[in-house]
């Protein structure tokens, strides 16, 4: 009977439409919820039954169904925070963490280290990312982010780099060790660090021998010398500069490079100064120390050696390199966050917890390194707020209250037609 089919319609609509109103509540409830992906039901008429069998046409509906829940995947707005470890995906990916049931996907970035120095988070699980070396360069090694030690150990100097400009006009002067500032052209102070990270003042006194010829002596305190006297000066190391007649730097000559520093320090540590690169050397004179007609000044100086350092801060860059900054002045990069990429973000799975897992449907994950093959960038002190848009959730209710309301119509009318059919026999 067509009333009875009626009753079954306006039902599958009542219940289409109370699926539909779920899908926009748990949206409306996740509006606030950190790199929330909103979702969209999707409706399909149920199988006709056609007057005319094979041939088609003239077909009676049987209502409707919720067919589909859609994963809205656009992105969400960033909201900046104060956290170094709030990170945000702009663009395509998804962060990898280790979760209970195998590898979790999330857009949600709010993460800590915990007591154990690992990246984890809110639910205290590990986020995956590319390992460094002890070089500090990143690696295709994908594993948890591991802070390992907040200490750095000292580093020796090795080389001293100097750019500077010695006055051709300068007299030829005899160096007297116990009148250096008097008997020396020109001279300047350079901090090196001994093997256990002491730092240790170091002066260089520069003495013009002949035209085009300069000597170099690094004198130390005799109280930083092994059986030195305090306030007698020690040379440690020494060397000669030779310049053509355009005033560029044609040779270095090393004399002696042994420093022996007192207060537990090895003995005969080797201590380069580099003046730039001699035209003996390859060079073409661009960068290096000069010879000009004006006076004696020193540019630059860089040094390779630092004192042992503790971790001061942190710091993610746009590519999701972790950078620790040591408060020697030191930094080095720790790791970086690895961006999953699927061929269908649609089809992942929820499983609660902000977090995705990987299905038939979306194909498999390829794990990458931010901005690269498609993937987004990693913002730091940055979260990506929820795709919910309320307004547009706002109008969904409305359509959903007039469809539940019309279907009810439907089974109301339907009820009354039936009464009539019932009070025929009366």
């Amino acid at each position: 009977m067509g009333i009875l089919r009626s009753f079954n319609i306006g039902v599958s609509g009542l219940s289409a439409t109370g699926q539909g109103m779920g899908v926009i509540s748990d949206n409306i409830a996740n509006a606030g919820t950190t790199g929330f992906k909103s979702s969209r039901a999707e409706f399909q008429d149920v199988l006709a039954t056609s007057l005319k069998g094979i041939d088609g046409g003239d077909q009676f509906g049987a209502g409707t169904k919720l067919a589909h829940i859609k994963s809205l995947m656009t992105q969400g707005d960033i909201s900046r925070t104060d956290s170094v470890t709030d990170l945000a995906v702009n663009g395509d990916g998804f962060f990898r963490v280790k979760a209970p049931f195998g590898p979790g996907f999330t857009r949600d970035g709010s993460m800590h280290f915990d007591k154990e120095g690992s990246l984890v988070n809110g639910d205290g699980y590990k986020v995956q990312g590319f390992q460094a070396n002890e070089d500090g360069e990143i690696t295709n090694q994908l594993g948890d982010i591991q802070l390992g030690s907040t200490t750095i150990p000292a580093t020796a100097t090795d080389e001293v780099k100097l750019n500077m400009n010695l006055d051709s006009r300068a007299e030829v002067l005899q160096f007297n060790p116990e009148d250096a500032e008097n008997t020396s052209n020109f001279s300047h102070s350079v901090t090196v660090y001994d093997n256990v990270g002491t730092a240790r003042l170091v002066t260089l006194y520069y003495n013009k021998t002949a035209n085009n010829n300069w000597t170099y002596r690094a004198m130390a305190d005799g109280k930083d010398v092994e059986g030195g006297e305090p306030g007698k000066l020690v040379e440690q190391a020494s060397g000669t500069l030779v310049f053509n007649d355009k005033g560029v730097l044609q040779e270095e000559q090393v004399g002696s490079s042994a420093f022996n520093f007192n207060k537990g320090a090895a003995p005969g540590q080797n201590i380069k100064f580099d003046f730039g690169k001699s035209l003996t050397e390859g060079g073409t004179g661009i960068g290096a120390s000069t010879q000009y007609g004006s006076d004696s000044n020193i540019a630059r100086t860089n040094q390779d050696g630092a004192s042992a350092a503790t971790l001061a801060s942190l710091s993610f860059n746009d590519s999701g390199v972790l950078t620790a900054v040591y408060d020697n002045g030191e930094s080095r990069e720790v790791a970086q966050i690895a961006l999953a990429k699927f061929e269908n973000n649609e089809a992942l799975f929820k499983v609660g917890k902000n977090l995705f897992k990987e299905s038939r449907r979306s194909g498999q994950p390829t794990m990458g390194k931010p901005g690269e093959s498609g993937r987004g960038e990693v913002l730091s002190k940055s979260l990506e707020l929820s795709n919910v848009d309320i307004a547009n959730e706002f109008v969904g209710l409305m359509q959903a209250q007039r469809n539940f309301s019309a279907n009810a119509k439907t089974l109301q009318t339907s009820d009354q037609m039936l009464q009539e059919v019932l009070n025929i026999k009366r």
